[in-house]
């Protein structure tokens, strides 16, 4: 796989954008294991742009571990400073997992009423919600409003 090329005004956009995040990936002494790599690569899918530390003091290695996972996983190397690095990968499209010919269901509402003997506890009550009803404010279950029909003689009129 090869890095992403980005243009500078790009790389520029996704450092400010990357300034207020904090790492997400660290990576120890061990240095850049196969654990990590993978760490590294669902961060990249749920997020997108990524900072990652590098616990070692060696620059050169921290730079190839940088180009190196740039490089394996199809990332664009954003920033390199100090022990911190950025990379910036697209993130997949989400896949809906609803179905199109789910309707609205029954469900379950926890409303909190007050106690008919007057000084007591409020009691929670649940109450079950169907999908052609609404909750009111007051905590009851009332039939969804249906628009108002028209005729079909004023509708032709306007």
């Amino acid at each position: 796989m090869s890095q992403i090329k980005l243009t500078p005004a790009q790389r520029k956009d996704h450092r400010a954008e990357a300034h207020h995040l904090n790492p997400v990936v660290m990576i120890g002494s061990e240095g850049l294991t196969d654990a990590v790599k993978k760490e590294t690569d669902a961060a990249l899918n749920a997020h997108g742009l990524i900072k990652i530390r590098v616990l070692s003091d060696d620059r050169a290695g921290r730079e190839s571990i940088f180009y190196t996972l740039a490089d394996e996983l199809n990332a664009a190397p954003i920033q390199h400073i100090g022990k911190l690095l950025v990379l910036w990968r697209p993130m997949p499209p989400k896949e809906k997992k609803v179905s199109e010919d789910r309707m609205a269901g029954p469900r379950d509402v926890k409303v909190l009423k007050n106690s008919s003997r007057y000084g007591q506890r409020p009691e929670v009550k649940v109450l079950r919600v169907l999908g052609n009803q609404r909750l009111t404010p007051g905590g009851n279950v009332r039939r969804a409003k249906k628009p108002k029909q028209r005729s079909a003689k004023k509708s032709a009129q306007d």
